[in-house]
């Protein structure tokens, strides 16, 4: 393992294990930052999107045509201009001096994506974040919040800030470093915790991201978090799992749990602890993820007591979860996962080799993943499904997040993939939509500016020729494979145009932007194995 890789992960598996180990030097290893815009146009004085057709987020069946009015970068209007089969009426919204429209008859337009679990690429995986800016915004991610700030707190705050400003091609950026970070000794004393946190936001975090800790400090940790009036995430990892599970962490106030650690945990009856092997090691991840995916199985039955207890509380504190299902879809199909349309001309050869099976790189863990690993994950996801979805149904709020970058999954494309995981689960498209959207907005307390299209909102949206709530795979930045009348197979969908702070993209022109960054990289690789 070469020096940076040692030092990444001796500082990961600090955290978890509570000794800071010099944290302050993490952003010794960031990516490289966007360069300045070069792309999309506007805002406008005035920008009129004519006869769409509306998905609005918020649940609400899909209407239009319609024309949707911005000016700046607000919807200042969502105005009925007629049915599907009359003419136009007159007395729609005028086009101002100045002004500019799009005629999108026969498009259809959702709010900007919000994806809760966006990493801004890593130095391990090679990922610029041009490159996963544009991925994201190609694919109609128009927000996304960076659970562990992994590149330093100073880079996602820096990027955060020129994003707002539109100084770069970048979606929303949301900073939540890990706790602990720029810490260079162990939290010891649950006032430090708080002081640790009052420093995050004067420095101007938005959050945090935890994995677990000892729990009185844990527990002032989010207190304090509450009380400075941010918002907290978890990824409630095994090595302290056994002693503050979502139950716990819920309790005092997190905001969302993450991938769905501490939630079996919270659901066992009749146990305290995962059925772990005798020779079981976290640090094997084979181990860890082939042991996770029969953890379910070992939680309380649907429907049980157990079961509908911890639901109950979990709903009356109004607990958000943040599933994550596509970050560990490869568990259930690895081939499906490593040879998806999208790898061969969107994944960066070093994105490549990361995923490759490899004791060093994070989520790289299929040393030998066969049948009975992926049968127990199947059954796994079987029943986190139905806990996620029967949440959904009794009142809770879910949210979209991808964790890409790891295990096959390329920033964007996984996003997506989590809608149509949603709707394995048993969403409803438009909860689906509501779940990418305006829950993600609500959960980020953000749900007065983004997250639906409604007068007084920002202009974050995408557009589409094809209906998503008939088929997400349209939403691909590679599209969907359709034979026409003709029996030619053709390639259709991918988002048009996205829109963020009332600036237009070309979401394909981004695309392409990736693909000659892929194609580069490849060049320039195959030019050393030449020297």
């Amino acid at each position: 393992m070469n020096t940076k890789k040692f030092y990444q992960y001796t500082v990961l598996f600090a955290c978890l294990l509570n000794i800071n180990f010099a944290l302050a030097d993490t952003n010794h290893f960031q990516v490289t930052p966007a360069p300045a815009r070069q792309e999309g146009q506007g805002p406008y004085s005035q920008l009129i999107l004519r006869e769409v057709t509306v998905i609005n987020g918020t649940g609400a069946p899909a209407f239009g045509p319609a024309d949707i009015v911005i000016e700046g970068n607000k919807i200042t209007q969502v105005a009925i201009v007629g049915t599907p089969t009359s003419t136009v009426r007159s007395g729609r919204p005028k086009l101002k001096e100045g002004g500019k429209e799009l005629n999108l008859a026969g498009h259809y337009v959702m709010p900007g994506i919000v994806d809760m679990h966006g990493h801004i690429g890593g130095s391990e995986q090679g990922t610029p974040a041009e490159y996963v800016y544009k991925l994201w915004l190609g694919h109609g991610i128009t927000t996304i919040r960076d659970p562990s700030c992994g590149n330093g707190l100073a880079f996602c705050l820096n990027e955060k800030k020129r994003s707002a400003d539109n100084q770069i091609t970048a979606p929303r950026i949301l900073a939540y470093p890990y706790f602990g970070q720029g810490q260079k000794v162990a939290f010891t004393d649950p006032e430090q915790a708080r002081a640790w946190v009052r420093e995050m936001k004067k420095q101007g975090a938005d959050g945090l991201k935890c994995f677990g800790y000892r729990p009185d400090i844990l527990q002032a940790a989010l207190d304090e978090i509450k009380k400075q009036g941010m918002r907290s995430a978890c990824h409630h990892a095994q090595i302290d799992v056994a002693r503050v599970n979502v139950l716990n962490t819920a309790r005092w106030g997190l905001t969302t749990m993450e991938h769905w650690y501490g939630l079996p945990e919270a659901l066992f009856d009749g146990q305290t602890v995962q059925d772990y092997p005798a020779d079981y090691n976290y640090q094997n991840e084979q181990q860890r993820f082939g042991q996770a995916g029969r953890l379910w199985a070992q939680a309380a039955k649907p429907g049980s007591a157990k079961w509908n207890a911890v639901m109950d509380e979990l709903l009356k504190l109004d607990f958000t979860i943040d599933p994550t299902f596509t970050i560990y879809q490869a568990t259930r199909d690895v081939m499906r996962a490593r040879r998806a349309d999208w790898q061969d001309a969107y994944a960066l050869p070093s994105l490549t080799r990361f995923f490759t099976a490899n004791p060093d790189s994070h989520g790289s863990f299929f040393f030998d993943w066969g049948t009975e690993e992926e049968v127990a994950w199947k059954e796994n996801y079987r029943l986190w499904m139905r806990f996620v979805n029967e949440y959904k149904n009794r009142g809770g709020r879910v949210t979209v997040g991808s964790d890409s970058g790891y295990i096959y999954k390329v920033y964007g494309f996984g996003t997506i993939e989590e809608l149509e995981l949603l709707r394995e689960a048993g969403f409803h498209p438009l909860e689906v939509m509501k779940a990418a959207t305006l829950s993600g907005a609500e959960a980020l307390g953000m749900q007065q500016s983004i997250g639906s299209i409604e007068a007084g909102k920002l202009a974050d949206l995408a557009i589409l020729v094809e209906n998503p709530l008939a088929n997400f795979k349209v939403l691909y930045g590679t599209g969907h494979m359709r034979l026409d009348k003709t029996g030619k197979v053709n390639q259709v969908g991918g988002v048009k145009y996205t829109i963020k702070d009332g600036i237009i993209y070309d979401a394909k022109q981004l695309l392409s932007d990736v693909r000659n960054i892929v194609t580069k990289a490849k060049q320039a690789d195959q030019s050393k194995a030449v020297q």
